[in-house]
Formats: C-alpha cells, sequence, structure tokens
C-alpha cells in the first residue's frame, strides 16, 4: 500500500499570478492520487484553493512580514514534506524538512507565465498543465441557485451561455463596454451562432456600470447579471457553463480558463505573450505593447487606451473561437 505523501504548495500573494500557476497544482492532484496538500496562500489567493481534492490545511498568510513568516513556520516545520512547491521563492521553503523542494525562481524573459510555472517542476513542454481551479459540488449547487431558469420551449441545457467580463484594475485596460455589448448581440442574435443563447456577465460590484450597457445586447429575461454576486471560485463554476467568454486582461479572464472554457481577450497595454489567455485568443488593436510603454512607460497613467480596439476584431476572434470548438 502507497503510503501519504505530504505536499506543500505555497501559492503567489496575487490571485491572478496565483491563478496563472495553477496548473502546477492541478498536475500534482492527478499525478500524486496518494498526496495530500496544505496549501499556504494571501486573503486573496488562498480562497481559490478551497475546493482542492484531498486539502489537509489552507493556510492564510494574511501579510508578509517578519512575524507572519515565523508564524507560518511555526504552522509547518513539525512535517517532514514529501514536496514542498514554493511559488514565492521564500527562505521558509528551503528551511523545512522535505524529501524534494521545488521552488520558483526569476521568470524568463518573454516566458509565458503558465510555461514558467510549469518549469518549477520541470515538466516538458508537452506536459505543461493548463491553469484549472477545483470546484466542488457545493460549491456548483450556490451558483446554480443565482442562474435564474429562462422559462419558454428550450430547456436550460439546450442554450448556450456567454459569458463577459468587462471588469479591469485600471482604466487603461478598459475597453469600451459598448463595444462588449455589439460583440454579444451579434453573437446571440437570431443569425449569430449563439442564437436564442443567454448572457452571463461576471466581475465585481465596482463593473456594475459596465454591465448595465452590455445587458442590453439582449432581452432582460436572458441576461444573468453576477457581478457582485460570487466569490471568485464561484465566479469559476459560473463561467464553466459558458460556452465562450469574452472579456478584458483581468483576472476574470485568468478565472475563465481555469473554467476549461474556450476564451477571447482583449489587450492593449500589456503583454500577451506573457500572460494572454492560454490556449485562448489575445486581440489587440494596431499597436504593439512596446509601443503602449513608449507613450505610457510606467503604465498607470489614466489614458484609455483601449480605445484603437474595433468591435469587429473581437467578433471575428470569438467566431473563429467557436467554430475551432465546435
Amino acid at each position: 500500500m502507497i503510503g501519504r505523501f505530504p505536499i506543500l504548495y505555497i501559492a503567489e500573494a496575487d490571485a491572478e499570478d496565483a491563478v496563472l500557476s495553477s496548473g502546477v497544482l492541478a498536475h500534482l492532484v492527478e499525478s500524486l492520487p496518494h498526496a495530500t496538500f496544505t496549501i499556504v496562500g494571501s486573503a486573496a489567493s488562498a480562497p481559490l484553493f478551497a475546493d482542492t481534492p484531498r486539502l489537509t490545511k489552507l493556510i492564510v498568510l494574511e501579510r508578509e512580514g517578519h512575524f507572519e513568516w515565523i508564524a507560518l513556520w511555526n504552522q509547518v516545520r513539525g512535517t517532514k514534506w514529501g514536496l514542498v512547491v514554493d511559488m514565492r521563492g521564500s527562505d521558509l521553503s528551503g528551511k523545512l524538512r522535505r524529501q524534494k523542494r521545488a521552488v520558483r525562481g526569476k521568470d524568463a524573459p518573454g516566458l509565458h507565465a503558465v510555461e514558467a510555472a510549469a518549469a518549477v517542476l520541470k515538466l516538458e513542454p508537452e506536459e505543461i498543465p493548463t491553469p484549472r481551479l477545483y470546484v466542488s459540488d457545493e460549491t456548483r449547487a450556490q451558483v446554480e441557485a443565482l442562474i435564474p431558469a429562462t422559462g419558454g420551449a428550450s430547456s436550460e441545457e439546450d442554450r448556450p451561455i456567454l459569458a463577459v467580463g468587462p471588469g479591469v484594475e485600471w482604466m487603461g485596460k478598459r475597453w469600451p463596454a459598448e463595444r462588449y455589448a455589439k460583440v454579444a448581440a451579434k453573437l446571440l442574435a437570431d443569425d449569430g451562432p449563439l442564437a436564442g443563447g443567454r448572457l452571463m456577465i461576471v466581475g465585481e460590484e465596482i463593473d456594475r456600470e459596465a454591465a448595465h450597457t452590455i445587458r442590453y445586447a439582449v432581452p432582460r429575461a436572458r441576461v444573468i447579471e453576477l457581478q457582485g454576486k460570487l466569490t471568485r471560485l464561484q465566479t469559476v463554476a459560473a463561467l464553466s457553463k459558458s460556452v465562450l467568454y469574452v472579456g478584458a486582461d483581468s483576472i476574470w479572464t485568468q478565472l475563465a480558463v481555469a473554467s476549461g472554457v474556450p476564451v477571447v481577450a482583449v489587450f492593449g497595454p500589456s503583454d500577451e505573450t506573457v500572460r494572454g489567455p492560454w490556449k485562448g485568443e489575445a486581440v489587440r488593436g494596431p499597436r504593439t505593447f512596446e509601443e503602449f510603454k513608449k507613450l505610457d512607460p510606467r503604465l498607470n497613467q489614466a489614458i484609455q487606451h483601449m480605445m484603437d480596439l474595433p468591435w469587429e476584431r473581437v467578433l471575428k476572434a470569438a467566431m473563429r473561437m467557436l467554430k475551432a470548438r465546435s
């Protein structure tokens, strides 16, 4: 009988970074069925892993100060770990008793974040795991309760769902809401590839104004407004019900990737070669990332950089994605 194999996984503090690396943890879950997991994350990243199979303990490192790391050391030093995977490259992981240690150093320039995470386990290119977050039946049930029935002759399963995530943390990455609406209207039109389908909008409560514009793309009865209503893990469960996601360069797009849904993301003042949707499609306007950096070197100015990306280009990408996945 194979004995217990305890794994300590130290996730990134930034939630979006943690999602991009999540395929590494999923790879361990699937390839080591006798392993158990203790996961360390921040208040933002730890909840993403709450439904991980064979999870023994989920530890929240509230801050990264000296005393917080000492407190973490006291919680994990008593175990002889089979494997320690340290996505933060901390000193702590090197001091623990363990059989093996995999630690993330400085990522190679131009390497996609998913590839950089896989390099921690020295995985071959064909083994690189797609970002994945586990969702329990309980979490799915919580989400189901928030998705209303549409009524009519068609069953819920017959109505495709288009998910849209317009929210961003910086206005420079914000694509106009009316352009999302035009893409959604074309896809969900009577002669569109998702005819008769529903529109799901995800994000934070602060995204409500954008959602208010986008929801007019289809009749009100076919809109599922979830912005501000879900945790990020619940958002993964909701997105997994959709047939296509269209969104910005944001955590919502990375959650969509982790849910397994085909993804089209709009990019401008950010590098899609490093953070684009893994196995999805990044769409940008006429300017390159380097051209945006010349205009806004620190990428922090209050400039609407995304105005030069036409909605027609995003629609074409969505059409291609749907055709490829059909």
